[in-house]
């Protein structure tokens, strides 16, 4: 932070915490830092630092750009927290001059459900790649690698990946399948350690950790897979792709954005370890030419679609609008 001139300052959020004092406490935190800083405008993004720092910048008169790079459990699940998550957005995103989605599916649903008015909603593709960065790398020799990059949540499909594996184990039993991402037991559809090891033990997966650096996983893995039930646009996905692997996604929106059947990747049906297993069996088959090839169109449609330098013209054009 220091090499870019940023001031860093920590603000503790809970995430998926559902207490409405703790969440007072945090609008009041926000409005305090951003009453002294007086900043031009608020950039927001994910559920509780979008709604409270837009209600909190909007209290100020400060501008707020929230980006909805997900919809997360709530909506995915439904009930009771999906409306009252509904009403919250609703409420935080009133002033905001401009929201930033990062797939037209969800902008359309905010659209639809009056959340957001549709001159509030603008579409970036996803948080952007940097494609110095995300150089691409040959796949490495040997068995398939599929590599599964997320937070170890029930929502992101692991358990769809760790069945699909036991269904590929007496067809393909050199295919290694890895996990690679934090465990986040405070989250309510994460995957337990006890349901991790279990996996481990039987050896239907490998569990590599959580890392700062996904680079080097990505270059050791023959494809990427993620199962998750519904994404804003999968940075995973995103710098796998930039690193010319190919992807194995679900048919949901954020995931379809990325990947174009056939071309890139395949698409599954989502909870559905049998449809994933298919599409895995499926890239298995390919020759070694077919699957660089894959790799070759990620690279491509990232260049094309998916630069951070779109998105940060994005940013720097709704910025100039508001001084304008």
């Amino acid at each position: 932070m220091r090499s870019l001139d940023v001031e860093r300052i920590t603000i503790r959020v809970d995430r998926a915490g559902l207490n409405p004092l703790a969440d007072l406490k945090l609008f009041a935190e926000y409005r305090r830092l951003l009453r002294r800083l007086c900043p031009a405008a608020y950039l927001g993004y994910t559920i509780k630092p979008n709604i409270y720092g837009s209600l909190a910048a909007a209290s100020l008169g400060i501008p707020a750009l929230p980006n909805v790079s997900g919809l997360g459990t709530a909506f995915i699940r439904g009930g009771m927290l999906q409306s009252i998550v509904t009403r919250l957005y609703r409420f935080g995103f009133a002033r905001a001059p401009v929201v930033f989605f990062q797939n037209d599916e969800d902008r359309q649903l905010f659209v639809d459900r009056r959340i957001v008015r549709p001159e509030q909603a603008r579409v970036l593709p996803g948080s952007g790649v940097d494609l110095d960065r995300f150089e691409p790398v040959p796949p490495p020799d040997g068995p398939p690698v599929f590599l599964l990059i997320a937070r170890l949540l029930r929502d992101k499909g692991v358990v769809e990946f760790v069945e699909a594996a036991r269904i590929l184990r007496s067809t393909m039993p050199s295919a290694r399948f890895q996990l690679l991402g934090p465990i986040d037991e405070g989250n309510r559809t994460a995957i337990t350690r006890a349901e991790l090891d279990s996996w481990t033990r039987a050896g239907v997966v490998e569990y590599l950790g959580a890392t700062d650096d996904v680079r080097p996983f990505i270059a050791r893995s023959t494809a990427i897979v993620l199962p998750s039930y519904r994404e804003g646009l999968p940075r995973s996905l995103l710098e796998a792709a930039a690193m010319a692997r190919p992807l194995i996604a679900t048919d949901v929106p954020g995931c379809r954005d990325v990947v174009e059947e056939g071309a890139n990747g395949y698409l599954c049906a989502p909870r559905d370890p049998e449809s994933l297993a298919h599409a895995v069996r499926r890239f298995a088959e390919l020759s070694p030419a077919e699957r660089v090839a894959m790799g070759k169109a990620s690279r491509r449609r990232v260049q094309e679609r998916f630069s951070e330098k779109i998105v940060v013209r994005a940013y720097l054009d709704a910025i100039a609008g508001l001084a304008g």
